[in-house]
């Protein structure tokens, strides 16, 4: 038995730090990005509420649902793909905050994905070793 395989709460327990981390600095680049360092239009721009619905997921994989955990992950890919619009089409800065949008975006789809992995396989362990046990 591996390491992997002792360990599952711990490893579960990590993924859900490294989602609430990462959506955390996606949802302050989001704004920094949008309101100071290199808005569309001088002094701020309306962009920043883009940030809103990254919300919406944080008090969901507080509490570890699932279900968030999920729909999150498909939520992801609209900002991992604005990344790579503006990243290729606008000059320095932005185009290094639309990389560092990239890169969170990436990072937190593992995280989801990689905690919804974790979460099924020692559901599925816990599942099989209380299942009576016949004897022939």
């Amino acid at each position: 038995m591996n390491s992997a395989d002792t360990h599952p709460q711990l490893q579960i327990q990590l993924t859900k730090i490294l989602a609430v981390s990462t959506l955390l600095l996606l949802i302050g680049l989001g704004l920094v990005w949008e309101l100071w360092l290199a808005p569309i239009r001088p002094g701020g721009s309306w962009l920043a509420i883009k940030i809103v619905p990254l919300c919406l997921p944080l008090a969901g994989l507080l509490k570890s649902r699932m279900y968030t955990y999920r729909w999150l992950s498909l939520l992801l890919w609209f900002y991992f793909t604005e990344g790579v619009v503006r990243a290729a089409s606008e000059p320095p800065p932005a185009a290094i905050l639309a990389a560092a949008e990239i890169i969170l975006s990436l990072l937190l789809f593992w995280a989801c994905v990689m905690h919804i992995r974790l979460r099924q396989k020692h559901a599925r362990r816990i599942d099989s070793s209380t299942l009576p046990t016949t004897s022939p």
